[in-house]
């Protein structure tokens, strides 16, 4: 059959792979390595990202003394990070597959470098038939500096990697229009772009995970703005995966439908890279017009009232309406001292060019 991806992302929430009492599930890791070499073997190209390191540590150390939550974190993910990539190496080696580990933190998608060294890695390892296994380095990311959770994580990597689908799998079944344990309510199967799911998001969190279902709404909407079709799915449902390529049309789930418009590997960068943001630029209220028209413009200094923050050429800064609303992001072509010297002047150059310009 012909199927209508060639490379997909595969989040794996730390929902699907836990038990009750904490401990990493690996029959279910088991099952789910099982669809993914199926996929593999049918010349689909995945990248997995996984979460479930912290449950599979857990069981392995007797702490002590009571450690506070980020030491836990951190010990916990140590030890089982080594155990969850050995568990996955073998279950794929059944399959004749090889893996390779990607550890990464949010700042190394914070500049460009380090962000193609990234996509370079994980280009190489699919070239040679290797599936990459990401997930966050927990034992150097601390809490300020942490991914909202894997899916924020998962996005970067299907955005970066040009993936045509994105499919979050968690322990429900998509996202409902009320409350999922009301009998009444039912899973939204599509959602298009512009779709106001403000009523339906429970804020509640899933009891391992750090990200609750308004966090996978934001994240899937940037990317299937990026051209990118996001799918939201139960895990722990047999052949989950399988059934989601082979038979779209009846698997449960929900799916956003993808922009048709692609956007450029830059701005797809520099779409995601918000948290890295060194400063601010606050444009007057004719800049904010024009670039919030349908015309390509560049922010020149003209249009700029004042800077906040410092920050150096290649930096990411966060753009500002007259009205004081963050309407994107840019990389500047200046330092911030350079922005303050040309402010308010005509004919100088443009501080954010357009093609280093995302507006949200």
């Amino acid at each position: 059959m012909e199927h209508q991806f060639t490379r997909i992302a595969v989040k794996i929430g730390s929902n699907v792979l836990t038990r009750k009492d904490g401990t990493l599930d690996v029959t279910r890791m088991s099952a789910l390595t099982d669809q993914i070499a199926g996929l593999h073997k049918a010349g689909i190209e995945v990248i997995l990202i996984s979460s479930g390191a912290v449950a599979s540590g857990r069981s392995e150390v007797k702490t002590n003394k009571k450690l506070d939550s980020v030491d836990q974190r951190q010990l916990f993910s140590a030890v089982g990070q080594a155990k969850l990539i050995n568990r996955y190496y073998e279950l794929f080696r059944e399959h004749g597959i090889a893996v390779g580990q990607v550890l990464t933190t949010k700042e190394n998608f914070g500049t460009r470098r380090h962000y193609l060294n990234q996509k370079n890695c994980m280009s190489v390892m699919l070239e040679n038939k290797v599936i990459p296994i990401v997930n966050e380095n927990d034992t150097i990311s601390v809490s300020e500096l942490m991914f909202t959770d894997n899916d924020e994580l998962s996005g970067l990597i299907a955005s970066m990697m040009n993936a045509q689908a994105l499919i979050i799998l968690s322990n429900i079944d998509g996202i409902y229009n009320g409350v999922p344990s009301d009998p009444s309510a039912s899973v939204i199967r599509e959602i298009d772009r512009g779709k106001d799911l403000s009523n339906y998001i429970q804020t509640s969190k899933s009891s391992f995970g750090r990200g609750g279902m308004l966090t996978k709404t934001n994240i899937a909407r940037k990317v299937a703005d990026e051209g990118i079709t996001v799918i939201i799915a139960n895990g722990k449902r047999d052949d989950i995966l399988t059934n989601l390529i082979n038979h779209p049309d009846t698997t449960l789930c929900t799916r956003f439908l993808p922009s048709e418009q692609p956007v450029s590997s830059i701005k797809k960068w520099i779409a995601h890279s918000e948290g890295f943001a060194k400063g601010e630029i606050h444009i007057n209220e004719q800049a904010t017009q024009v670039l919030t028209s349908d015309k390509a413009v560049s922010i020149l200094p003209i249009g700029i009232t004042r800077v906040e923050g410092e920050f150096e050429k290649d930096d990411i800064v966060r753009i500002i309406d007259n009205q004081g609303n963050a309407i994107g992001v840019g990389k500047v072509n200046c330092t911030s001292r350079q922005v303050i010297e040309a402010l308010g002047k005509h004919g100088k150059k443009a501080v954010v060019h357009y093609d280093y310009l995302y507006l949200e």
